[in-house]
């Protein structure tokens, strides 16, 4: 059995995440792919039982390592704005810096593999941000809400601005390229927001 070569797996997943991106999990196929990294079908089979196999697979390890930036030097014991101002910091490097995984992850979100890879990479994550919460809501910092208000409040903005800076464009086409005052403005009412 031939052995993996570390340089066209990297080929293999970058291309993967940009066929995803331009064309969609449903449009995206094995064929494709061999004839755009200038390998067999047969070399990829050597890596990936299948399609499926190569999507999660993608997705699962571009996830840790999503997750590994994200989480790098938080404490779950900081301070409430200490601690989401550390990961505004890490999730906003890793979405500028790997905007094709951000989009792949998009991709994801809304295809059946999202339930796989998600579940294979979060437990960690969810601990620490678990833990940080608790921490938050035991120093009054913050009050108890259920989860899906916290994100809301705590992440979607950024989201939103990182999804206008990638398009280079924000409501109504107007051209937007995210500044550091813009980030640590929205940060700042995000905070507040969720203050008692």
């Amino acid at each position: 059995m031939r052995t993996r070569n570390v340089d066209k797996v990297e080929l293999v997943k970058q291309k993967a995440m940009e066929m995803a991106v331009a064309e969609g999990l449903e449009r995206f196929s094995v064929n494709k792919l061999a004839k755009a990294c200038g390998i067999s079908v047969a070399t990829l089979y050597i890596y990936y039982k299948d399609k499926d196999d190569l999507i999660t697979e993608i997705g699962i390890e571009e996830g840790k390592r999503m997750s590994s930036v994200v989480l790098k030097d938080f404490d779950p014991q900081s301070s409430l704005e200490q601690g989401l101002r550390k990961q505004w910091e890490n999730r906003s490097r890793y979405m500028m810096e790997n905007p094709t995984a951000m989009l792949f992850f998009e991709q994801l979100r809304s295809s059946s593999y999202h339930d796989k890879v998600t579940a294979t990479i979060t437990a960690d994550f969810k601990d620490a941000m678990g833990a940080f919460m608790k921490n938050a809501v035991k120093r009054d910092e913050i009050k108890e809400m259920p989860i899906e208000v916290y994100w809301s409040v705590a992440y979607a903005p950024l989201y939103s601005l990182l999804r206008f800076h990638s398009q280079g464009q924000s409501i109504g086409g107007k051209t937007f390229t995210i500044s550091d005052k813009v980030l640590w403005q929205t940060f700042d009412l995000v905070v507040k927001a969720l203050k008692p």
